[in-house]
C-alpha cells in the first residue's frame, strides 16, 4: 500500500498495515526525507521538492511512485488529496484500490453547498442559507437579508477554517465576499462561496460513521469538537458532555440516515452544530479519516484504520455484525509547533529533546524524535495526545498529567496553552461552546 500522506497520520497508517501484514510505501518530499514515516515504511519514494504542489499534491508523481513500487492500493490519510474525487478516480482507472469512499460520493460531499442540498433531500436539518454557490455579491446580500444577520460566508470546497468569514452587517458582507472567494481559490483551487445563518455559540458535535458497499451504515459514537480557535479544532472528546442519551440517539440516527441516503461506503464523519435550543443542524461531511479518530478508537476499542483497510480489501468488516458500544471517556489534544505568545506563529526547527508521556490510558500519535527537523512548509501539527478514563474527570486528569510530562525542546509548542485550557473551571465543568477560546481570552 502506498500512503499518500505525511507526518503522524502516515505513520499511523503504516503501523496498521504492519499489523495486517501489508507492506507499505511512503512517499515524501525532499523536506521530509528524514521523517519517521519514511524510516519505518518498507519502501520510500521521493516525489519532489518541499512545496506541496510539486510533491504531495502532484497526482502524476504519486501514481508513478505507486507503479514503480508495484503498489496495489493507496491510502490518502487526511489533508492534501484525501478528499479529491479526481485523485480517487485516477487511482481507480490505474487499477489501484482507493482506501476511501467512491469518487462520485466524494465529489458530491466535497462541495459543501451540494452536500447541504443532499442532506435537505434526506430530511436532515440544515442551517438556513443559500441553495448553492453564490453567483455574486448581490445574491449574497439578498440571501443575507432574507435569513437575517449574523451570517457566515464559507468556501464550498476544503476545510480547516479557510475561506470562512463571519458577517454581522451588510457593509461587511460586501467587503468580505471577495476576500473569502480569493482565499478559497488560493487554498482549494475553487472560488465557490455559499452563505448560511451564523449560529451564536453552538456546540460542534460530529459522528463517526462507517458504511459498506451495499449501503449499510453504522455509527461509532459522537465526538465533541467545540474547543476551536479560528475554526481550527484544538481539543476533542468522546462522548460529548453536552448531550444526554436521548439527544445522543437523535444525532447518531441523523448521521446514519444522512450517510445511508448517499450510500456512503467507507470511514467518514458527519458534522453537526447543536444550538442553544437543543436542535441539531448538519454542517458538513468529511469523506476521510479524521485527525481526531483516536478518541473514538479509545472508547470503542476498535482500530478504525485497520477496519477501513479491511473494508476496501474485502468489501466488508467484522464491525457490521457487532453491536457497537462505548466505554469510558476519551480526550485528544492537538499539539502544534506554534508560539502562542506570538500570535500562534509557526515555529519550525530542530527538535533537540523529545520525551512523550506514558502510563495507563495514555496514547501519543506523533512522528517526532530527537534530532528531527520540523519543516516550515506544512501544517504545524506535530503530535496528538489521547487519554482515556472511566469517566470524563479521569480522562481530563490524565491529560493534564500527560501534558505536564510531555517535553519537546528546540521548538515552541502549544502544550502550555492546552494545559491552561484543561485546567480552566468552565472546561472542567464541561461548560463550553465554539466561542469558548475567544470568550475566555485564550487567543
Amino acid at each position: 500500500m502506498l500512503i499518500a500522506a505525511r507526518g503522524e497520520i502516515a505513520l499511523r497508517i503504516i503501523r496498521a498495515c504492519k499489523e495486517l501484514g501489508i507492506k507499505t510505501v511512503a512517499i515524501h518530499s525532499e523536506a521530509d526525507a528524514e521523517s519517521l514515516h519514511v524510516k519505518l515504511s518498507d519502501e520510500d519514494v521521493c516525489i519532489g521538492p518541499a512545496q506541496p504542489v510539486e510533491s504531495y499534491l502532484n497526482i502524476p508523481r504519486i501514481i508513478s511512485a505507486a507503479e514503480i513500487t508495484g503498489s496495489d492500493a493507496i491510502h490518502p490519510g487526511y489533508g492534501f488529496l484525501s478528499e479529491s474525487a479526481e485523485f480517487a478516480e485516477i487511482c481507480k482507472s490505474c487499477r489501484l484500490q482507493w482506501i476511501g469512499p467512491d469518487s462520485s460520493v466524494m465529489e458530491k460531499m466535497s462541495d459543501k453547498a451540494m452536500a447541504r442540498s443532499l442532506m435537505r433531500e434526506a430530511g436532515i436539518p440544515i442551517v438556513p442559507g443559500s441553495e448553492g454557490s453564490l453567483e455574486d455579491e448581490e445574491e449574497a446580500v439578498e440571501v443575507a437579508r432574507e435569513i437575517g444577520y449574523p451570517v457566515m460566508l464559507k468556501a464550498t470546497a476544503g476545510g480547516g477554517g479557510k475561506g470562512i468569514r463571519i458577517v454581522r452587517k451588510e457593509e461587511e458582507l460586501r467587503h468580505l465576499f471577495h476576500s473569502a472567494g480569493t482565499e478559497a481559490e488560493l487554498s482549494f483551487g475553487k472560488r465557490g462561496i455559499y452563505l448560511e445563518k451564523y449560529l451564536e455559540s453552538p456546540r460542534h458535535i460530529e459522528v463517526q460513521v462507517f458504511g459498506d458497499h451495499t449501503g449499510k451504515v453504522i455509527s461509532l459514537g459522537e465526538r465533541d469538537c467545540s474547543i476551536q480557535r479560528k475554526h481550527q479544532k484544538l481539543i476533542e472528546e468522546s462522548p460529548s458532555p453536552a448531550i444526554d442519551d436521548v439527544k445522543r440517539r437523535e444525532v447518531l440516527d441523523l448521521a446514519v440516515k444522512g450517510a445511508s441516503y448517499i450510500k456512503y461506503g467507507s470511514l467518514g464523519t458527519m458534522e453537526f452544530l447543536l444550538d442553544n435550543n437543543g436542535d441539531f443542524y448538519f454542517l458538513e461531511m468529511n469523506t476521510r479519516v479524521q485527525v481526531e479518530h483516536p478518541v473514538t478508537e479509545m472508547v470503542t476499542g476498535y482500530d478504525l484504520i485497520k477496519e477501513q483497510i479491511r473494508l476496501a480489501a474485502t468489501g466488508t468488516s467484522p464491525l457490521f455484525g457487532k453491536e457497537i458500544t462505548t466505554r469510558g471517556w476519551a480526550m485528544e489534544c492537538r499539539i502544534n509547533a506554534e508560539d502562542p505568545s506570538n500570535g500562534f506563529r509557526p515555529d519550525p526547527g530542530k527538535v533537540v529533546f523529545y520525551h512523550p508521556p506514558g502510563g495507563p490510558g495514555v496514547r501519543v500519535d506523533s512522528h517526532l524524535y530527537a534530532g528531527y527537523e520540523v519543516p516550515p512548509y506544512y501544517d504545524s501539527l506535530i503530535a496528538k495526545v489521547i487519554t482515556w478514563g472511566e469517566d470524563r474527570e479521569e480522562a481530563r486528569k490524565r491529560m493534564v498529567r500527560s501534558l505536564e510530562e510531555f517535553v519537546i525542546e528546540g521548538i515552541k509548542t502549544t502544550i502550555p496553552y492546552l494545559l491552561s485550557i484543561m485546567k480552566d473551571p468552565d472546561f472542567m465543568a464541561g461548560s463550553f461552546d465554539t466561542s469558548f477560546v475567544e470568550r475566555k481570552g485564550y487567543v
